[in-house]
């Protein structure tokens, strides 16, 4: 039997949150545990109807099961699945088939597939599976995505502390799917900004997974109107969901690094509304 657990957000309008406290704006955005050894911790979010979370198996193979929750007879009935390992060595077994997942490799999972299983190689060090998955309308090919083979984006400069290198797993140069995207990026040594100058998605809603952030340090996760912003303040492997309305971008006393995962109507990806500096407020 597995240990999991799922907590549903719903959607907002910018208006609805001009008044929330913190503690309210972080009970609708801020996601404070992802990961936990033999559990699954999964978010559905009615933005976009984006699911991800943590998958964290130890001595046990787990398994994600949705199904009367989501109205089908299993998880991946009419969904597509992206996953990123940010642990030590793991596997994947796909409907009988296991295939190595090593720090930092991805999968890209298709619809209909009907059983897929997380193992770690050792217990001691296991592997911390992020997933990602969005309603789907076709089946495409499931595809191991090796970190070795992806050709990294190296945008950001010293001087505006934003230089960074972006890994596009889930994306149409590595795989084909139906609305998911999905991406690692890591911030080098004295760099703490991400996306900036910032931008929004209005034809698509993100999360993000920070990580790789060392402690005693924090990350101030901005998000809102342009005009209007606000921010969570995040530790350590914890996320944040932004609506396709809200700027997402961040800051932190440390470099880190950081997956996102995106769903909507257009899976161009820099299909994006750059907000001019002097915009935000």
């Amino acid at each position: 039997m597995n240990n999991q657990t799922m907590d549903t957000r719903y959607t907002h309008s910018p208006k609805d949150i001009a008044q929330f406290t913190t503690q309210e704006l972080r009970e609708e955005f801020a996601v404070e545990t992802i990961f936990e050894p033999n559990f699954i911790h999964l978010v559905y979010s009615h933005n976009d109807r984006l699911i991800f979370g943590g998958v964290e198996p130890t001595a046990e193979p787990l398994e994600i099961v949705l199904d009367k929750v989501l109205g089908v007879e299993y998880f991946l009935e009419r969904r597509e699945l992206g996953i990123i390992n940010i642990g030590g060595a793991g596997s994947i077994i796909i409907e009988g088939q296991e295939d190595e997942v090593l720090h930092r490799d991805g999968y890209y999972i298709g619809k209909g597939t009907k059983e897929v299983i997380f193992k770690s190689k050792d217990p001691k060090n296991p592997a911390k599976f992020y997933v990602a998955s969005a309603p789907a309308h076709q089946k495409y090919p499931n595809k191991k995505i090796a970190l070795a083979n992806i050709n990294p984006l190296t945008p950001g400069d010293d001087e505006h502390m934003n230089k960074r290198k972006i890994n596009q797993y889930v994306h149409p140069n590595q795989v084909e799917s139906c609305q998911l995207q999905m991406g690692l990026t890591s911030l080098a040594p004295g760099s703490a900004w991400n996306t900036m100058p910032c931008h929004t998605h209005e034809r698509r809603m993100e999360a993000y997974l920070y990580f790789e952030l060392p402690e005693d340090n924090a990350i101030f996760h901005f998000m809102g109107k342009p005009d209007e912003t606000k921010h969570l303040v995040l530790q350590n492997e914890q996320a944040a969901i932004s609506p396709s309305w809200s700027i997402h971008t961040g800051v932190a006393t440390s470099n880190y690094s950081f997956i996102w995962a995106m769903c909507g109507e257009n899976i161009t990806y820099d299909d994006m509304d750059i907000v001019p500096m002097n915009e935000l407020k």
